[in-house]
């Protein structure tokens, strides 16, 4: 059954309501807590990056090409065009030698306001390199350019960088490769279908990669996520839910489009995975906020924080208080 999770009020009457799932597992693959349906299936979307940009890591081509840490960070990256991370897209396109038009990922204006408004008003365009997937892709391209696979069709599921990354994805999630669902994502790449309970199995992996029995996956996990934990705003940008909590270093995160947000935690090794169902976002930040304070994390800094940036307070284009929201749901244990 759907679980109600999040309630928005105006002058003190029932707006909207958000129903969605939550699951939490610990280190043993196991249902910790839920809401809803923890084996709930959906896609991963972006969530799915960190362990997209595994095979490549793995395979050495932060060495190949000397890729920095915020290089690495921007290929698990759902960003906002921001001027720091063009800068350092471009600096991944000059160093493995890839035209920007082999992307796959259609061109588009900048996430970010204002430098959406910026673009338009001094370049007037959009670039591939602006998409929000675009150094997943960039990633991936270098990979295959290393390997001497095929350029052309890197985004296809049958090329060998994407049969590499399902092999990971089931791998890390615990599921056989021939149960997972395929789709289609919205920058071109294969996308996958998972129980939420999978999905939570592999970030708790992320998040304690001494669960992996494959050494160099183990220490491509640690140079992702450190990446990640290193340079947080090339992970999403400003005011993003995953840029904020990433700042903490026992959490690793990434949401995904339509809903989808997937953490794990270090020190208490469990994995976290959401889906709001309406696809919306605006509720990541409070749903998090209420999931740590639910099982007790002790990092006050972050929870304090977390309730300042993503207020539940709704406010009108005028910037005038109209209502708030309300995290209504209570996480089950399992015994």
């Amino acid at each position: 059954m759907d679980a109600l999770l999040v309630k928005e009020y105006r002058a003190g009457i029932v707006e909207s309501t958000h129903y969605g799932h939550i699951c939490i597992v610990n280190d043993q693959g196991e249902v910790y807590g839920s809401a809803g349906d923890p084996h709930f299936v959906t896609f991963t979307r972006s969530a799915a990056k960190p362990l997209q940009a595994i095979p490549g890591i793995r395979a050495g081509i932060a060495d190949y090409y000397g890729l920095t840490e915020e290089e690495i960070a921007i290929m698990a990256a759902s960003h906002l065009a921001e001027p720091r991370h063009i800068e350092v897209l471009e600096n991944i396109q000059r160093k493995i030698g890839v035209d920007e038009e082999q992307m796959v990922c259609a061109p588009t204006y900048p996430l970010s306001e204002d430098s959406k408004e910026h673009t338009i008003r001094e370049q007037g365009r959009k670039r591939r390199l602006y998409h929000n997937c675009s150094g997943k892709h960039l990633g991936v391209l270098g990979y295959s350019r290393m390997r001497h696979n095929p350029e052309e069709t890197y985004a296809e599921p049958d090329h060998p960088a994407q049969r590499e990354i399902l092999d990971v994805i089931a791998m890390m999630s615990g599921m056989e490769t021939e149960r997972i669902g395929l789709g289609t994502d919205g920058c071109g790449f294969p996308v996958f279908a998972l129980p939420l309970s999978a999905m939570a199995n592999a970030y708790v992996k992320l998040a304690c990669p001494d669960l992996i029995p494959d050494e160099p996956t183990r220490t491509a996990v640690r140079t992702i996520t450190a990446a990640m934990n290193h340079y947080p705003a090339m992970v999403g940008g400003t005011r993003r839910v995953d840029t904020f909590i990433l700042q903490d270093p026992n959490i690793v995160a990434k949401g995904g489009f339509k809903g989808v947000y997937c953490f794990g935690l270090k020190k208490e090794r469990l994995g976290i995975a959401l889906k709001i169902l309406d696809g919306s976002e605006e509720e990541w930040g409070w749903v998090v906020e209420s999931i740590l304070e639910q099982i007790g994390y002790d990092n006050r800094r972050l929870l304090e924080g977390l309730r300042s940036e993503f207020t539940k307070d709704i406010y009108n284009d005028a910037g005038r208080k109209v209502g708030h929201a309300e995290t209504v749901f209570t996480l089950e244990r399992s015994r």
